[in-house]
C-alpha cells in the first residue's frame, strides 16, 4: 500500500473513531437533557392542572391530549382509572395511588414520565411518553449523515495530505533509482518537513560520496594501469629483442636480468593488489604469534641499506637494545616494513636520509619533501596521494600505503602519518 493510501486510511480511521465517540456522547447527552426538560415541563403542567382541575375539566383534558399527555384519575380510595390503559398501567407501576393520602408522585425511570398530584378527595396523574425515541432516531440519522460527510472529507484530506507528503519521497526514490543506473549528477531538493529534508540531505550526501569514491577508483585504476604498463613494456621490448636475435652473446645476461627484475616488479605489484583486495575478506589468514621485532627489523635493514646505498640515499637504523615483543604475523610485519621503506626511498632524493627506528613504536622516517599538513590524514586512502602529487614528485600506485594500513589494522595495531624531524614524512606503527 502506498504512503498516500496509508495516510488516507489513517485519516479515515481517526475521523470514524472521533465521530463515533462524539456521536455516542452527544446522543446520551441530548436524550438525557431532552428527558429532563420534558419531566420539568410535565411537572409544571401537573402543578397548573392541580390548581385548575375544577374549572373546565373537559377543556383541560383536550388541551393535555393535544400535547400528547394522558390524564389518569385517582379516587379517594386509591383506585387508578382512565381511558388510556397504557397510561393507567404506567401510573399504577409508580404507585400513583399515594396521591390519595396527599403525597405527590414524580417518576421518570420507566418508559413513561409520570407526575401525580393530590386534588380534592383523590388526585390525578399526568402520563406522557417523551419524544426521545423519535428524536433519538432522527438524531442517529443526522449523526450517520454527518459521519458519512466526515468520512468523505477525511478521505479527500488524507489523499491530499498523502500526496503532498509522498511527493518529496517520490523525488528521492527517483533520484535513488537514477543513481543505481549510474547517474551521479542528480540531487534532491532539500525542502519540506524536517524529516523529509533530512532524507533528501542524506541521499545527496550519498551521491556526493559515491561520486568522490568513483573518481578515486578511476584515478587509482589509471595509476595502476600506468605502473603495470611500464614493466610490461620493458619485458615485451627485451623479450622481442631476444626472440628476434637482436641481443646476442654477452648482452643476453644483462637483458635477462632486466626482464627478471621487471617481472618481479610486476609480481610484487600484482601480489599487493591481490592482498589489498582480499584484506577485508574473512578468509584472509594471519599467523598471529608473539614476535620479537628486533630481529625482523635488523633483517629488513640489511636489504634496505644496500638498496638505499645504490640510490645514493643515507640509510640509518635505530634499534632498542631490549627485545620488543608484540603479537602479530611475522611475515606480514616484514611486508609492512618493506612497504614503508619502499615508499620512503621513492620520494627521498640522493644525499637525504631514510631512518628505520624501533623503540616503543616502529617508525620509518625520510628526508623527502613531506606532505601538506592536510594530506597526512588521508595518506592511507587508496590513490589520494597519487592524484595529488603525481605531477610534482615520484609517486607509486597508491596501493602500498593502503595495504600497509590494512595489514597493521588487521593485526590489531595502529599506524599514523606526520612530519619527520628529517624534513619529510614519518610513519609510526604502534601495537598494543
Amino acid at each position: 500500500m502506498s504512503l498516500a493510501a496509508r495516510i488516507a486510511v489513517l485519516c479515515l480511521a481517526v475521523a470514524a473513531v472521533a465521530v463515533f465517540v462524539a456521536a455516542f456522547v452527544s446522543t446520551r447527552l441530548v436524550l438525557s437533557t431532552s428527558r429532563d426538560v420534558s419531566r420539568e415541563m410535565l411537572s409544571d403542567q401537573a402543578d397548573v392542572v392541580a390548581e385548575q382541575l375544577g374549572a373546565d375539566r373537559r377543556r383541560l383534558v383536550e388541551v393535555l391530549q393535544g400535547q400528547g399527555i394522558a390524564i389518569v384519575e385517582v379516587s379517594g380510595s386509591g383506585v387508578v382509572s382512565g381511558a388510556d390503559q397504557a397510561a393507567v398501567r404506567a401510573a399504577r407501576d409508580v404507585n400513583a395511588s399515594r396521591v390519595a393520602s396527599g403525597a405527590s408522585v414524580s417518576d421518570a425511570s420507566g418508559r413513561f414520565l409520570v407526575e401525580a398530584r393530590p386534588a380534592g378527595k383523590g388526585g390525578f396523574a399526568l402520563v406522557q411518553e417523551p419524544e426521545n425515541a423519535g428524536n433519538g432516531r432522527k438524531l442517529v440519522r443526522n449523526i450517520l449523515f454527518a459521519l458519512g460527510i466526515g468520512l468523505v472529507v477525511a478521505a479527500l484530506a488524507g489523499l491530499a495530505l498523502g500526496t503532498v507528503l509522498s511527493r518529496p519521497l517520490r523525488r528521492v526514490a527517483s533520484v535513488a533509482h537514477a543513481m543505481s543506473d549510474g547517474r551521479r549528477d542528480l540531487r534532491v531538493p532539500v525542502t519540506g518537513p524536517a524529516e523529509l529534508a533530512e532524507v533528501a540531505g542524506a541521499v545527496n550526501g550519498l551521491a556526493d560520496a559515491l561520486q568522490r569514491s568513483e573518481s578515486r577508483q578511476r584515478d587509482f585504476l589509471l595509476s595502476v594501469s600506468h605502473e603495470l604498463r611500464t614493466p610490461l613494456t620493458a619485458v615485451t621490448g627485451f623479450a622481442e629483442s631476444l626472440a628476434d636475435g637482436v641481443v646476442t652473446g654477452p648482452e643476453v645476461a644483462p637483458v635477462g636480468r632486466v626482464v627478471l627484475d621487471e617481472a618481479r616488479r610486476l609480481d610484487r605489484l600484482v601480489t599487493d593488489l591481490l592482498d589489498l583486495a582480499r584484506l577485508g575478506a574473512d578468509d584472509f589468514k594471519l599467523d598471529m604469534a608473539s614476535v620479537d621485532l628486533v630481529p625482523v627489523v635488523r633483517a629488513a635493514s640489511e636489504v634496505w641499506h644496500a638498496r638505499c646505498h645504490a640510490r645514493g640515499v643515507s640509510f640509518s637504523l635505530e634499534v632498542s637494545p631490549a627485545p620488543v615483543v608484540v603479537v602479530a604475523d611475522a611475515r606480514r610485519l616484514r611486508q609492512v616494513i618493506d612497504g614503508l621503506l619502499e615508499n620512503a626511498l621513492r620520494v627521498t632524493p640522493p644525499g637525504r636520509p631514510v631512518v628505520l627506528s624501533l623503540g616503543s613504536v616502529l617508525q620509518v622516517r625520510d628526508g623527502g619533501p613531506g606532505l601538506a599538513p592536510d594530506d597526512y590524514a588521508v595518506a592511507f586512502d587508496r590513490g589520494v596521494l597519487h592524484s595529488r602529487y603525481q605531477s610534482s614528485r615520484p609517486v607509486g600506485t597508491g596501493v602500498g600505503l593502503a595495504l600497509v594500513h590494512g595489514l597493521v589494522t588487521r593485526m590489531g595495531g595502529t599506524i599514523t602519518a606526520g612530519p619527520a624531524p628529517e624534513g619529510g614524512a614519518a610513519f609510526t606503527v604502534t601495537f598494543r
